[in-house]
């Protein structure tokens, strides 16, 4: 089995991304690797500029992973798509300010992060919020209006679009159901490359049946976490997967798509995999679907019926 093409995310501040690349072996691994980056632009600044230009002349590929401030909901999502509009005009901006090159652009479109911490603190407090949301289908028409129109302008400026989902957005299209969505504050969209975020690390001991699951139906794959990424409430395990996991991991995506996103780059130089991967055997026998994978499926098969009946929610 030939190796995979490998995106790597990451999500790092200023200066603390300065201080990664300051290290020349990590661009060297990357290019040995022939792999790519995914940034998360959590700022339009002269120092992240920089990083850039750095892995433009290297000869690594570097998708903009689009962002906002935390204020105005961190990811994109249902609620804030005027100011994802913007963002991508003061990034346009921006690129051609500082003559930056970009191998594709990704919208991650995920729950407020504000609502996100509170429903994870206490799912409870947050559920007067979101079910009146069931009966707006306005709301979410507007959304998948507004950000499909900002995929056709990123379209023609001449961009890959990648879009980061959670991959129950492959059980509502399924079902024709819009339920999660108006829940949780995620779109659907037609993007040209739809990532699917299978992070093991939040679902043990689950994480292999996960992947299993879901993996045949992905275009691409988002494995992890090996460390880094936003901080969640303390209800949360965000303990780095172990190369044990991440190896399991990385060769069971591989099964299913030739593309790869690994979450982080700054994990994995933390603890030592980037140069572990260059020599990685991708041909390695890979373990028997655990016996957790039933009750995955299981669960999605009674989520599928929730989502059938709720496909009468008007659009």
């Amino acid at each position: 089995m030939s190796p995979p093409h490998i995106t790597f995310f990451c999500e790092l501040e200023a200066e603390p991304l300065q201080s990664l690349f300051a290290d020349p072996s990590v661009t060297e691994h990357l290019r040995a690797l022939g792999a790519s980056i995914s940034l998360g632009l959590v700022d339009l600044g002269a120092e992240r500029a920089r990083v850039v230009r750095h892995l433009n002349e290297a000869g690594v590929p570097v998708t903009a992973w689009l962002l906002l401030p935390t204020a105005q909901g961190y990811w994109f999502h249902q609620g804030n798509a005027p100011q994802a509009a913007a963002r991508y005009e003061h990034f346009r901006a921006w690129t051609t300010r500082q003559g930056l090159n970009w191998d594709g652009v990704g919208l991650d479109i995920e729950p407020d992060i504000h609502e996100l911490r509170r429903a994870l603190e206490s799912p409870w407090r947050v559920l007067p919020e979101l079910l009146p949301r069931l009966f707006r289908g306005g709301r979410l028409r507007r959304a998948w209006q507004a950000y499909g129109a900002l995929v056709e302008r990123i379209r023609a400026d001449g961009h890959r679009v990648d879009g980061y989902q959670f991959p129950f957005i492959l059980d509502e299209r399924r079902e024709g159901s819009t339920l999660l969505q108006r829940l949780s504050g995620v779109l659907e969209l037609p993007v040209d490359r739809e990532v699917l975020m299978l992070y093991s690390s939040f679902v043990r001991p689950y994480g292999p049946a996960l992947l299993w699951s879901y993996g045949p139906e992905a275009q691409s794959i988002a494995v992890g976490i090996t460390g880094g990424g936003v901080e969640l409430p303390d209800s949360i395990d965000e303990t780095p997967l172990s190369w044990e996991e991440f190896s399991r991991d990385l060769r069971l995506a591989r099964r299913w798509t030739e593309e790869l996103h690994l979450f982080s780059l700054e994990g994995c130089v933390r603890q030592g995999f980037l140069e572990r991967l260059r020599d990685f055997d991708w041909e390695a026998p890979v373990a028997s679907p655990p016996a957790s994978l039933r009750r995955v499926e299981r669960v999605r098969r009674v989520a599928g019926l929730v989502l059938r009946a709720s496909a009468w929610l008007p659009r």
